[in-house]
């Protein structure tokens, strides 16, 4: 600790003799000092590299802050001092403070992603359900366009797919899908409050659940929200919304790596990305960065899709309009598997614009590739839960290790 750092001290003399605590017991107390903004104790967060106990009685405590200006310092320093000093022993406590470098930094946020991980709050959504966020690291690459013929794709061979728009600001799927009824809360049976039901579109024998905020506003409607409302809005859907029976979730992520997608990680854990990218280079560093936000929040990155890739004109001359090999680039630099090159086509934009994805009903190679990606998805990347295990859904044990920002997931068969 640096000789200049400055301390704070408390007075809490007993006026007695009273031996001075362990210090085992001096750690004890301080486990009890919750982060506010991180979420766990300041000893598992490893923010206490130092006790001093005198045998008079004064505690000095190491506390090293994220910032050394951490607004959030004055309400730490309350309730270290607050803790320690309830031992009988006590008579003073002082606090030094010190400042986190990089890597510690770096652990000390890992380790609160993996607590807010563990700890993630109940939802709406079936423990039975596949969760597959579609994410890019910036917009205009068509993740919306993949999400939903995808989601269809799903719905198409048989099974019940939910859609959630969390692209809160830059809505699009309601007019993808050809959904335009407002969303309505209802009462329903389990629930003292009213949920709100999303709106279904049936799909052969499949059915798709849409939920966005685009059925709660006009489509030209600008939304005027920052961060914290947009994380809200997402929870409430998660939270609020009475999905019923899923075997998928298709999550339609808003572009970059901000508050919406550290919500979903933490309350979704069991999420899996598919990462979507252009053929053109800096699309494929951008994306790169949804890549390490994913596992930086211990989520698996199951697979990369580019889309827009080659566009093949009448005569059958095929042009890279926008590169190439920039999905394949990113499959190799993140170690994930590349599900499919989705090739430029006008019948995409076509089926989006009339409400009627290319993968439901079109020919051609994107529709194959729509169609060929989600039978990859059914048969090998996540498969669906079967019948006999849904209620034993759920049941993980993960192996993690604190110095890695991977994790594995195992799941339990009984």
């Amino acid at each position: 600790m640096p000789a200049d750092t400055p301390s704070t001290s408390i007075g809490t003399s007993t006026g007695t003799s009273i031996a001075p605590p362990t210090h085992d017991e001096v750690m004890a107390a301080l486990a009890t000092v919750i982060d506010p903004e991180l979420g766990a104790d300041i000893v598992s967060l490893g923010m206490v590299p130092s006790v001093d106990i005198t045998p008079d009685g004064l505690i000095t405590v190491g506390v090293k802050l994220t910032i050394r200006g951490c607004p959030l310092r004055a309400e730490i320093k309350k309730e270290v001092e607050s803790k320690v000093s309830v031992h009988p022993g006590v008579t003073d406590v002082k606090i030094s403070w010190g400042e986190m470098n990089a890597d510690e930094r770096t652990e000390v946020m890992t380790k609160a992603r993996w607590n807010a991980r563990q700890n993630a709050p109940d939802t709406e959504i079936p423990l039975s359900c596949k969760v597959l966020a579609i994410a890019s690291g910036k917009g205009g690459v068509g993740k919306s366009s993949v999400t939903v013929n995808l989601a269809a794709a799903l719905a198409g061979a048989g099974h019940t797919v939910g859609v959630l728009d969390a692209d809160i600001w830059g809505f699009s799927v309601p007019r993808l899908l050809g959904i335009s009824d407002r969303m309505e809360a209802r009462q329903v049976e389990g629930s003292d409050k009213p949920k709100i039901v999303p709106n279904e579109r049936p799909v052969g024998d499949g059915l798709l659940k849409v939920v966005s905020t685009g059925f709660l506003v006009e489509e030209d409607t600008a939304l005027m929200w920052r961060g914290l409302m947009l994380t809200k809005a997402v929870e409430q859907f998660l939270r609020d919304v009475q999905w019923g029976h899923l075997d998928y979730l298709l999550i339609d992520m808003p572009p970059g790596t901000g508050d919406v997608q550290m919500g979903l990680a933490r309350m979704l854990p069991s999420t899996s990305l598919i990462v979507v990218t252009t053929p053109a280079l800096a699309a494929q560093k951008v994306a790169q960065r949804a890549a390490d936000m994913a596992r930086r929040s211990f989520l698996e990155v199951i697979g990369v899709i580019e889309n827009m890739s080659t566009f093949t004109c009448d005569h059958g001359e095929s042009y890279a309009l926008f590169g190439e090999g920039g999905g394949q680039a990113l499959a190799d630099a993140i170690g994930a598997p590349l599900l499919g090159k989705v090739p430029l086509e006008a019948a995409v934009a076509a089926g989006g614009d009339a409400g009627d994805p290319v993968s439901l009903h079109g020919t051609g190679a994107a529709a194959d590739e729509f169609r060929s990606i989600a039978q990859q998805i059914l048969d090998e990347i996540a498969p669906p839960t079967p019948a006999a295990d849904l209620d034993m859904a759920g049941c993980t044990a993960r192996e993690f290790d604190p110095d890695d920002v991977s994790v594995t997931a195992v799941t339990i068969t009984r």
